[in-house]
C-alpha cells in the first residue's frame, strides 16, 4: 500500500517509456536479424560476424548495422517480398491449370460438338440445336423426317 502511494506519475511515464523502448528493442533485433538472414550480398562469414556483433555489443552493434546496411533494408526486403509473390502466382497458375481443375468452355464444347458430328454422331439439326443451346440462343425446332 505505501509502494502504490509512492508510485508517482512521472514514475509510471518513465516505467511506460522504458516498456515501449524494450518493445522497439526487440522489434529491431528481429528486423535485423530477418535482414542479414535475407542478404544475399553478404557471405556466410559476413552474416556470422554481424550476427556475433550484434549479439555480443547489442546496442553498438544495431546502430553500426542501421549506419552500414540500414539504407538498403527496404530494397531487400521488397525484393524478397516480389520473389514471394511471384512464386505464389507460379504456384496459382501451375495448380490451377490442371485439367481437372478447369471448367469447360464454350470454345472447348464446340469443338468436341464439331467432332461428334464429324464422327457422324451428331447429325446437323442436333449440332445445330446443342451449338445454340451452348451459346445461349434459342434451338430451332429440330425435324424429323
Amino acid at each position: 500500500m505505501v509502494m502504490a502511494a509512492s508510485f508517482g506519475t512521472g514514475q509510471v511515464f518513465w516505467s511506460m517509456l522504458w516498456f515501449f523502448m524494450f518493445l522497439i528493442w526487440i522489434w529491431l533485433l528481429i528486423a535485423i536479424f530477418g535482414d542479414i538472414i535475407r542478404s544475399s550480398d553478404l557471405s556466410g562469414w559476413a552474416k556470422a560476424f554481424w550476427v556475433i556483433f550484434v549479439v555480443v555489443l547489442p546496442w553498438l552493434g544495431v546502430l553500426s548495422y542501421l549506419i552500414v546496411r540500414g539504407s538498403t533494408m527496404p530494397e531487400r526486403a521488397l525484393a524478397s517480398q516480389q520473389k514471394s509473390e511471384q512464386a505464389f502466382r507460379q504456384y496459382v497458375q501451375e495448380t490451377s491449370a490442371t485439367p481437372a481443375n478447369q471448367a469447360p468452355s464454350t470454345a472447348g464444347e464446340l469443338a468436341k460438338l464439331a467432332d461428334l458430328r464429324s464422327d457422324g454422331v451428331l447429325s446437323e439439326p442436333e449440332f445445330q440445336a446443342q451449338k445454340a443451346k451452348l451459346l445461349g440462343q434459342q434451338p430451332a425446332p429440330l425435324r424429323t423426317a
